[in-house]
Order: C-alpha cells, then sequence, then structure tokens
C-alpha cells in the first residue's frame, strides 16, 4: 500500500533473466522462426569470417595478416557472443565482456594497421618525422580549436599506442574483476547506489575508453589522406559503425530499460528483455558489416605513392597558392 493505492508488480518484473529452457518453452512459432534466422546470420557471419582468415593469412604478409584477422573478426565475434547471449540469457553478462574486450584489442589494431599501411613505425616516422600533427579531434578535444599541432617523433608514436593499448589491457582486467565481483553479489549493474561497484567501474571504463580512441583518431585524421587508395575511410567508418553500435546503442537500451521505458514480459525482467532485443538487434546489424567489411577487404588496391610523390603534391600546391 502507498498513498492509500494498493501497488502491484508482477514478480517477473523483479526476477533474474531465466533459464535457456524456459526461452525454448515459451516461444511461439513467429518467435522460433526469429531465433532460427537470427541464428543462421550469426553463424553464416561466422562461416564468412573463417573463410576470410583463410584468404588474409594465405595472401597477406606477417604481421599484417594478423592485424587484418584480428579487425575483420569485430563484427562475427559480437555476432557470435550476440546469438549465445540471446539464446542463454544468464550469460549476458559473459558474452558483452567477451566482445567488449576483443573490441577494445581492435582498437589498438586499427591504430597499428594505419602506421603498418605506411611502412611499419620506421616508415611512417620517416615520411611523418616533423610533421606537424593536429591533436584536435574527438572523442576527446573536438572543440579544442586553440590546441597546438604537435610534431611526431618516435616519443610521439610510443605515447599514441601506449594511449590504445591501455584500454585493451585494463578492460580485460576490469571485465575479470567484475565477474569476481558477480560472483560474490558485489557486481550488479542495475544497482545506481553509491556503495555499488558498478557506479563505480562503468565510468572509469567509459574514460578509458574515450582516451584510447583518441590516439586512434588523432593518427587516421592526420593520415587518411595518405592512405585514400586503400579505402581507409570507409574501413574507418565500419570500426567506428561497430563502436557506436556495440558500445553506444547498448548503453541507451540498458538505461531504457533501467528506467522502465522497456516493460517486462515474463519470463523476461525488463533488464533481461532489453538485452534480449539489444542482442537481436546486434546480431542482424553485425551481419549486414561483416559482409560490407569482407568486400572492403578483399579488394586489390593500387599500391602506396612513394614519399617522394607526396613532397612532389605539397610542392605543386605550394606553387599553386603562390601564382
Amino acid at each position: 500500500m502507498e498513498d492509500g493505492l494498493n501497488v502491484t508488480i508482477d514478480p517477473a518484473c523483479l526476477q533474474k533473466p531465466p533459464l535457456a529452457i524456459d526461452v525454448i518453452k515459451q516461444l511461439d512459432v513467429f518467435e522460433l522462426c526469429l531465433y532460427a534466422m537470427l541464428t543462421f546470420m550469426s553463424c553464416i557471419s561466422l562461416l564468412l569470417y573463417l573463410e576470410q582468415c583463410v584468404y588474409i593469412y594465405k595472401k597477406l604478409p606477417y604481421p599484417k595478416k594478423t592485424t587484418l584477422i584480428w579487425i575483420n573478426g569485430a563484427a562475427p565475434v559480437i555476432s557470435t557472443m550476440a546469438c549465445f547471449g540471446m539464446w542463454i540469457p544468464k550469460a549476458v553478462m559473459f558474452t558483452d565482456m567477451t566482445s567488449n574486450c576483443y573490441f577494445a584489442v581492435v582498437v589498438y589494431k586499427v591504430l597499428v594497421l594505419l602506421v603498418e599501411e605506411l611502412g611499419g613505425s620506421e616508415g611512417f616516422l620517416k615520411r611523418f618525422s616533423g610533421e606537424p600533427f593536429r591533436i584536435n579531434t574527438g572523442p576527446c578535444c573536438c572543440c579544442c580549436l586553440c590546441l597546438p599541432r604537435v610534431p611526431m617523433s618516435r616519443r610521439m608514436l610510443f605515447w599514441l599506442k601506449v594511449g590504445a593499448l591501455q584500454y585493451a589491457i585494463l578492460k580485460t582486467v576490469l571485465s575479470v574483476l567484475c565477474i569476481i565481483l558477480w560472483t560474490n553479489g558485489n557486481f550488479d549493474l542495475s544497482d545506481l547506489e553509491i556503495t555499488g561497484a558498478a557506479i563505480w567501474i562503468n565510468p572509469f571504463i567509459g574514460v578509458l575508453t574515450l582516451a584510447s580512441l583518441w590516439p586512434v583518431a588523432i593518427t587516421f585524421m592526420n593520415t587518411n589522406s595518405h592512405l585514400r587508395s586503400l579505402k581507409i575511410v570507409p574501413k574507418y567508418a565500419m570500426y567506428q559503425l561497430v563502436l557506436v553500435l556495440s558500445q553506444l546503442q547498448t548503453s541507451i537500451i540498458n538505461i531504457l530499460a533501467l528506467d522502465g521505458t522497456i516493460a517486462c514480459a515474463p519470463p523476461f525482467s525488463s533488464q533481461a528483455r532489453a538485452s534480449m532485443l539489444n542482442q537481436q538487434m546486434m546480431i542482424m546489424e553485425m551481419f549486414i558489416i561483416t559482409l560490407v567489411t569482407r568486400f572492403l577487404y578483399r579488394r586489390t588496391y593500387d599500391p602506396l605513392p612513394s614519399e617522394a610523390h607526396d613532397e612532389d603534391q605539397k610542392t605543386n600546391v605550394l606553387v599553386e597558392h603562390d601564382v
């Protein structure tokens, strides 16, 4: 009784995620067909990725092939984990953390790819050493137009790599910590109390994420003009799209569940239903991204122009401006 009114809450809305057998039992014909189709899409994504791995392994030299295998695996791995989470709701925390840890490595690998496409660390430094790099890029300093340009050096390249690598390492460590706390009942995403572990760990992970995306954005914004022939812009766009869908979309849906916008539907509580909807959307989105990524990375591109060619272009531009 509250303010003279009887308030009744469906017990299912307060329950933990259902078991896989409970999910299967409550599926009607349409939902069974939907689950089967999404599972099929997830399997196709994984098979296409495995075939892509064989192609990359045979056609490309080391270490570039290792980098491309990691990057190409972002969408299929997320899709596969989402499929497991869709069928086994109790495992969602583990599947989401696996996907996030994998993508944390992909963030670093995108930076490595940009450097390797320009001749590796030595070739990159030979081409850009002393050249001023813009650092007022997203997601951290896109509005800070007054920031000075920083000349590229071996030390700066090192810190760019460290900035991206820290997320891959710390995200994995914090994920293991979250699982340990969860098994002891100390970690719950719905617990927003100041004494809860989630309210401290998740914002810290958000800061680490932004700190890792910034070095990648700096490198891309200052080198993408040299990599146009390799279709680096659509490749980077696919990486950004996976980031938005796997991080921002999931966060928005979880917030909607916590504030009651997404209603419970037995045997799913509000959070479990929101998670199920997110997994289903993720499978479809990652399937499309897998197809696009496969198309981008299987094409044969012209070799990059030499450093002398870049210098000639700069000279021509200066002459045109003088005239």
